[in-house]
Order: structure tokens, then C-alpha cells, then sequence
């Protein structure tokens, strides 16, 4: 007896919606909302926050916030011809956080009744005043004008709407694309989506409500040698994971890219091996962005440039702030990096943060110069005079955030990307004005200092490049730099037309650790005379 794939499919999603619902936690939800006869968004919850908030000035706290948060996601994974795995939570929740005596308490509880909601702000006081006699210097918040309203990811189709059946089927269609490339023997495929309901007030009059969208489609191809010697694989992380509803996986052509990424995957199987040295490095917005992250986004969030966190991938080389704003050559006078939460689709796109701050954008490196940090409310303030020195308001960038609602909010980086330059520049333009290089599309491995001073950066595809065209494909490539002079070599950038957001859904930071989900939009650039390694290089 046979059974056509479709008849697979249907066998298998009684199986994953089966599993959706046993993990999703029917009760957890649906419990909480009825325990109280609210949702998101229902008037309820304003009453709940006002408890919060009077409990809390109450307590004696000078500064309070509520957050209250349902968290949905959904991961579906599947390999070669079959379903590997669905899942689907939720959770909901609320947390407190108070300011007393100059120092932060926060508590936080799943169960949403005045009671208790009163008793978690009091014990976030209580812990503030605790936490009061270990204080190194009383926290002082920036100001932040009152915020009312709601904002949401701008979705057209709710992923959460879309039966499973048709997102393993939509996988499952991709992994045949690639199976049929000949030399590509495995392949999987995911798709992640995470909803985010948020109500936020503030003992400064603020009360907003917020919903958030993340989609992320996948897939990796691994191609091997007829003589089981070689392998090579190919990730599609040029399908960047976005602030957009189902449509943008639907859109984002996963069928017919998969026989591309297969095809890529093989062609490196009998690609040429680089040849260590120096070259002038062509890289595409689908690399460029990880390397933004790395070396650029993550160093200049305050807290680590203050060394107040260092455990998690440790603290920063744009330090102290007082010797480096407005002096620090990061790079050359083509780098323009820009902080915003307002681009379209990006996943750090927001109404306000997790302070109530409606983000602005800012320059954090102009003309090659550091210009300014990431911060919150409580951050902002510790720049006080480096913005007074330059006629600037002291005010946060709006970059606080929580990943659910037992987490406690910190600084969390925003969308940070590097500007287009001015001229009407492309991809193949760069590359035609490029004499001996090497093209790099796709994110790879990377390995950074706890400085992010020195780092080495992979890829997915390389291209060697001589007199201005493509000559062949290259494998085992890997780029060494040292940050500000790395950036100080970047002589060419596309212009608007070439740019194009790259992103993380997961990036770790904190002790508890936390996720945040950010973009970095980037164009094509290029970077002169880089060292360049051969990782498949045997001793």
C-alpha cells in the first residue's frame, strides 16, 4: 500500500493539531480571562492598572508601571518529507515595576485579580526599598510626556488564523523543490510566529495598548558529495524574519527559492577553495546586517558600554561615554547608522516601549563619528550632559523592553541600520567597480570579543570577483576585523533603492537572560583590503 504525500499530510496534521492543542495550555489563557471577564484591550484591565498603580504610591514608590501581557507563539519544523515537530503556547500574566527610595523593585504574578495584583505592587516596592541600601547612585528618570492610545504590527493576515495543515503543507511543498536538485540529499524547514498583547500604564499618566507580530519561514539544504567526502549547506537567511503577519510567508516564495538555495548548496560542493590573504570585500545586505549587530549594534547599548552588563557576551570598547561621544572615529564618513522602532515590518517596530516612550529616530554614528547611545528613561539621564553640550533634549530613545510579563524591562536595542549613501548605487555596480574581491551573500558563523573588538565573520554563498565581474564561486571564507578599522574601510555603499532589512527574531541579552527581536536595514557595500581566511584549511 502507497500513500501520496497529500495523504501524509493529512495523516500528520491530525497529529500536529493534536499537539498544538495539547501544548498551547488551553487553560492558560482562557483561564486567566475568564477569572476575570477581560482580555486584552477590555476596559477591565484599565481598573486592574489604576489598583496596581495606587497600591504601589501607596506602598511609597515615586515611579510605578504595570504591564500586562499574553504572549502567543507557534513552531512548526519539518524534514524531507515529513512533520518533525508543532507547537503552540500562551501565556498571560502581569508584572510591577516601582521606584523607591531611588532604587527598582518589580514582581510580577499569572493570576489577575485585584487582590492580587494589589499585593504584587506592594512587593515590588518592598523590594525597591531592599534594594535601596545597595544602590550605587539613586536612579533619576528622564522625562516622558504621558502616552494614550494603541498601536499594532501592520499584518494583513493574522498567522494565528491560518490552518497548520497549510503551513506543513507549504513546507513540505518547498522541501520537495529541493530534494528534486540533484546532489541536495537533506533539508528542513520552520516557520516561527509570535503574537504579543500588551497593556502598559504608567503612575505618570500614560495607558497604552499594544499588539506585535513576528514571522519567521526557514529552511536549510545540505548538499553532499557523490563520494560522501564533502558536505555544504545552504541557509535561506536572505528571507529575513519580519514584523508581518502570514502574507509575508506567503510572499516570501519559499517553493521556488528552494530550488535556488539547493542549487547554491551544490554548486559549493565543487566550488573553489579561497586562497588566504587580502581582499576588497562586496557585502550584501543578507550578510551585512549580522555584522552591523555584532559590532556595531551591540557595543553601543549603554549598559554595556557602562559595564553593567557584561556576563552576557560582554560589555563594550565605546567606552567611557565622556571620552568617546562626539570623538570616537568609528568608522569612515559613508557610515551613517540610524536607531528608529518605526520602520515598516521591522521587529523592533512599536508604538511605545516598555516605559511608554514613543521612540524617536537617532543617529548613533554620523559622518563615522559616535553620536550618540541606545538608552531608556533611567539611561538617558547618565547622557544628560552630553546632550546639553549639543542643544538636545535629555529624553530616552525609547529602547526599554520586556520579553514577557515576568520579565522585567531593560535596555534592549532598537532597529539599528546603516543609512544609504547618496548616489543611486546597486549591488552590481559595487561589483563592477570592484578589481579583485570577494562577494558574500547570507549570514554564516561568527565569533566576537567581549570587547567586540575583534571578531571574525562567515557567510552562506562567496563569489570571487576579478575585474569587475563574478568569476566563480569560493568556499571555506571567512573575514577577520577589528571594528573601527573595519568600518574605516568602507569606501563604496548602495544607495536607496539597494536597501534592505536583515534581522534576528532571538537575540539574547541579561542575567536572566531575555529575548528581543530586532532588524537592521543595510545596503550593498564594500570594504577595502580585509584579511580573509580559509576555515577548510587543515593543519
Amino acid at each position: 500500500m502507497t500513500h501520496s504525500r497529500r495523504d501524509f499530510i493529512k495523516t500528520v496534521s491530525a497529529v500536529a493539531a493534536t499537539s498544538a492543542i495539547g501544548t498551547r495550555g488551553l487553560g492558560t489563557v482562557d483561564r486567566l480571562i475568564s477569572s476575570t471577564g477581560s482580555s486584552i484591550g477590555d476596559p477591565t484591565y484599565r481598573e486592574l492598572t489604576q489598583v496596581a498603580l495606587d497600591a504601589a504610591r501607596a506602598a511609597g514608590a515615586t515611579y510605578a508601571d504595570i504591564r500586562i501581557s499574553a504572549r502567543r507563539s507557534q513552531r512548526i519544523s519539518t524534514r524531507e518529507n515529513r512533520l518533525q515537530g508543532a507547537d503552540d503556547s500562551d501565556t498571560l500574566g502581569f508584572g510591577v515595576r516601582a521606584l523607591s527610595n531611588g532604587a527598582w523593585g518589580f514582581a510580577a504574578s499569572n493570576i489577575l485579580t485585584k487582590d492580587v495584583v494589589a499585593q504584587i505592587a506592594r512587593d515590588a516596592v518592598a523590594i525597591a526599598k531592599a534594594n535601596s541600601a545597595v544602590q550605587l547612585r539613586p536612579i533619576v528618570l528622564a522625562p516622558a510626556p504621558a502616552a494614550t492610545g494603541e498601536w499594532k504590527s501592520p499584518i494583513k493576515i493574522d498567522p494565528f488564523d491560518v490552518p497548520i495543515t497549510d503551513k506543513v503543507a507549504l513546507l513540505l511543498d518547498a522541501n520537495a523543490a529541493a530534494l528534486k536538485v540533484q546532489g541536495a540529499k537533506f533539508v528542513t524547514s520552520n516557520m516561527f510566529f509570535l503574537r504579543e498583547e500588551k497593556t502598559l500604564a504608567t503612575s505618570d499618566g500614560t495607558f497604552v495598548v499594544q499588539t506585535i507580530y513576528r514571522a519567521q519561514p526557514s529552511m536549510n539544504v545540505t548538499a553532499v558529495s557523490a563520494d560522501f567526502a564533502d558536505f555544504q549547506s545552504r541557509q535561506s537567511n536572505d528571507v529575513a524574519p519580519m514584523g508581518l503577519g502570514y502574507e509575508y510567508v506567503t510572499g516570501a516564495n519559499m517553493v521556488e527559492n528552494a530550488t535556488r538555495w539547493a542549487n547554491e548548496a551544490v554548486q559549493k560542493l565543487s566550488a573553489k577553495s579561497v586562497d588566504v590573504g587580502r581582499y576588497d570585500l562586496v557585502l550584501h545586505p543578507s550578510h551585512l546586517w549580522l555584522t552591523i549587530h555584532e559590532s556595531v549594534a551591540h557595543p553601543t547599548e549603554l549598559d554595556r558600554a557602562e559595564g553593567f552588563e557584561a556576563n552576557y557576551a560582554g560589555t563594550s570598547f565605546v567606552s567611557p561615554p565622556e571620552k568617546m561621544l562626539g570623538k570616537l572615529k568609528f568608522g569612515s564618513p559613508l557610515m551613517n547608522i540610524r536607531g528608529d522602532r518605526t520602520q515598516h515590518g521591522s521587529l523592533s517596530a512599536i508604538g511605545w516601549d516598555d516605559e511608554g516612550v514613543k521612540p524617536d529616530d537617532f543617529m548613533i554614528i554620523k559622518n563615522g563619528i559616535l553620536q550618540d547611545y541606545q538608552t531608556t528613561r533611567e539611561q538617558a539621564m547618565q547622557l544628560d550632559w552630553w546632550y546639553k553640550s549639543q542643544g538636545k533634549p535629555t529624553r530616552s530613545h525609547g529602547c526599554s523592553y520586556g520579553q514577557s510579563w515576568q520579565d522585567v524591562q531593560f535596555q534592549r536595542m532598537p532597529n539599528v541600520s546603516l543609512l544609504p549613501g547618496e548616489k543611486d548605487i546597486s549591488y552590481n555596480d559595487i561589483i563592477a567597480a570592484t578589481d579583485r574581491g570577494i562577494a558574500i551573500i547570507g549570514d554564516g558563523s561568527f565569533s566576537i570579543d567581549q570587547q567586540r573588538y575583534n571578531a571574525q565573520f562567515g557567510g552562506q554563498v562567496f563569489y570571487e570577483i576579478k575585474g569587475g565581474k563574478i568569476v566563480g564561486m569560493l568556499k571555506d571564507v571567512a573575514y577577520q576585523m577589528r571594528t573601527p578599522d573595519f568600518w574605516g574601510s568602507l569606501d563604496m555603499i548602495g544607495g536607496q533603492k539597494s536597501y534592505e532589512l536583515g534581522g534576528a527574531f532571538s537575540d539574547g541579552k541579561g542575567q536572566p537572560s531575555q529575548s528581543n527581536a530586532i532588524s537592521h536595514g543595510c545596503v550593498p557595500s564594500r570594504f577595502r583590503n580585509i584579511n580573509v581566511i580559509n576555515t577548510g584549511r587543515k593543519a
